[in-house]
């Protein structure tokens, strides 16, 4: 409401967010903000914080430039401080099985590290075995690296899928993030990597659990 980023907002402040996931992360912060649950359309959740029910609201940045209210943004919140839900801003074309001309017409339009990075998050959330509202977050972008040619050791130019995972408790008392990096050719077996690591340190236990503190 003042002009503020998350991190100037004062302890205490009233924060309103909707989603599970963007709840729990912000928790996660240790910023003493009390998160409340937010309801309604975009104007009645700007709505809140200009009549000073909230002092805050976290939504998502697409939607309020498709009804021309970015002018209310005072912060593009980064991966690092909270990661959007798998596949988010994805977009997808759906057609019949049967109708080949169209799907080669489709074809002609897939963007393959989109599809690369779609396809690994959302491997993640379905090995996970967890909805569309639970507290899990994945990004995954395809990235030019600098590695050694071993044939004459020259430093060529690779194409990688990195993709970053957490999950968390829906109180924000521990997360666990992983990182992981491979192929494009192999987004799906990348996701499963990640999801498997989140398995492996506690994130069954940790998604249903309100008290284990820490940051992992």
């Amino acid at each position: 409401r003042d002009g503020l980023v998350l991190g100037e907002l004062p302890a205490g402040s009233k924060l309103g967010t909707s989603a599970p996931r963007r709840a729990a992360q912000l928790r996660a912060l240790g910023l003493g903000l009390d998160i409340v649950p937010l309801r309604g359309n975009l104007d009645t959740r700007l709505r809140k914080v200009a009549e000073g029910e909230l002092d805050a609201v976290v939504v998502a940045r697409a939607g309020l430039s498709r009804i021309g209210r970015l002018d209310a943004v005072t912060e593009a919140l980064e991966p690092v401080q909270m990661l959007p839900a798998p596949a988010q801003g994805a977009l997808a074309v759906e057609c019949r099985a049967d109708a080949a001309e169209l799907i080669a017409a489709l074809a002609q339009q897939d963007h393959a590290a989109t599809r690369a990075a779609v396809e690994a998050e959302r491997a993640m959330l379905a090995t996970l075995e967890a909805g569309c509202t639970a507290p899990v977050g994945a990004v995954a972008e395809v990235v030019e690296s600098l590695v050694e040619n071993e044939a004459d050791g020259s430093t060529i130019i690779v194409e990688e899928l990195s993709l970053r995972g957490c999950a968390a408790a829906l109180d924000g008392s521990d997360v666990i993030r992983v990182s992981v990096v491979g192929s494009p050719d192999k987004a799906v077996a990348l996701g499963r990597s990640a999801a498997q690591e989140l398995l492996e340190l506690g994130a069954a236990e940790l998604m249903t659990s309100t008290d284990r503190g820490g940051v992992r």
